[in-house]
């Protein structure tokens, strides 16, 4: 989403301007003190709202920091 949220749910539906509704969401807030996770059973999501979608995979993973492939090889 833009701005310091992200969110994590089950897709139930979206139309032709990307408006979606999403179940059993996750909503992370990033700040300075750290990452706050939100609870939210449903919600219906505005399109213009979303800047990128990732299909699949761990909800807990896409709030991690990215890391560089150079990075990942020092580490190994």
């Amino acid at each position: 989403m833009k701005g310091d949220k992200e969110l994590a749910g089950t897709l139930r539906g979206f139309d032709d301007y990307v408006n979606m509704v999403l179940d059993d969401v996750t909503e992370y807030s990033f700040t300075a003190q750290g990452v706050k996770k939100t609870h939210l059973d449903s919600i219906l999501l505005n399109g213009n709202n979303i800047s990128i979608l990732v299909p699949g995979g761990d909800p807990e993973e896409a709030t991690q920091p990215a890391t560089s492939a150079a990075e990942t090889e020092k580490s190994s």
